[in-house]
């Protein structure tokens, strides 16, 4: 058996990202970790919501240890926020400072494997793309032999995208920002089939109801929950991932492979 740690940015990304890995490797027997860079909060003022939240869904997902760095969420887009009173945006952490805390717990655990971001955040997200550079550093720092960077083939979020629009449905991303997001598929390593804890990642995906909201977003996910498990299965199917040692051509279906 094999321990993986996963960083991530914000509550709510393990879920997204890799809700059914997780989960299945947990099945496996594996040892799973998680990180979170920040604890959701973009102010000072004390609320523990996010992080309650994170707890749950780690729960669900079989996760054996969590922790969070502490750091503040940086908010997304054009405004660059000050740092809030008595802590600091993640973004602006110095990248060693942030990848030795990181490498303590690679090394405490022992970890064969971290999951982390692709360079460019997947979409740009400053935060995501300074877990890229703080989970790159502390895999060096602490001796982590491999790297996989959590990702979705680029082609399929377009498409998503286009039939959006054709629906007159919001996509979900901007036509401009899906056309470099994350990764073009034939440079994903590694596919991994998780239609049988698609149901268990929806159900860590719901525990964050503060992101959740009582929006479109929270009515699709409502909606594709009640799906058949058959249906849901073939949908919400693959996780992927780029493994930037390794050449691209052969994908793999095991994170361990």
């Amino acid at each position: 058996m094999a321990t993986v740690v996963a960083f991530h940015a914000h509550p709510d990304d393990e879920a997204i990202l890799t809700g059914g890995t997780l989960a299945k490797a947990a099945a496996a027997g594996h040892r799973v970790v998680l990180v979170t860079a920040t604890d959701g909060r973009m102010h000072s003022a004390p609320d523990d919501t996010r992080l309650n939240e994170l707890r749950s869904s780690a729960t669900i997902l079989g996760v054996h240890r969590l922790e969070c760095l502490g750091y503040a969420d940086s908010g997304h887009g054009p405004d660059f926020y000050p740092d809030p009173p008595g802590r600091v945006r993640f973004a602006r952490t110095d990248v060693d400072e942030a990848a030795q805390r990181l490498a303590s717990i690679l090394r405490e655990e022992d970890a064969q494997l971290l999951l982390s971001y692709e360079r460019n955040g997947g979409y740009g997200h400053r935060d995501h793309m300074h877990v890229h550079r703080v989970g790159k550093r502390a895999a060096e720092l602490a001796g982590t032999q491999r790297v996989l960077e959590a990702t979705m083939p680029r082609e399929t979020l377009i498409r998503v995208g286009d039939v959006a629009r054709m629906l007159r449905l919001p996509p979900p991303y901007d036509p401009d920002v899906a056309r470099t997001a994350y990764a073009p598929r034939a440079a994903i390593t590694h596919r991994i089939d998780v239609r049988q804890f698609v149901r268990q990642k929806g159900r860590a995906l719901s525990a964050h109801k503060s992101q959740v909201g009582d929006g479109l977003g929270a009515r699709t996910l409502r909606l594709s929950l009640r799906l058949p498990p058959r249906l849901l299965g073939v949908v919400f199917r693959y996780e992927w991932f780029v493994d930037p040692a390794a050449p691209s051509g052969t994908v793999r279906s095991d994170i361990f492979d």
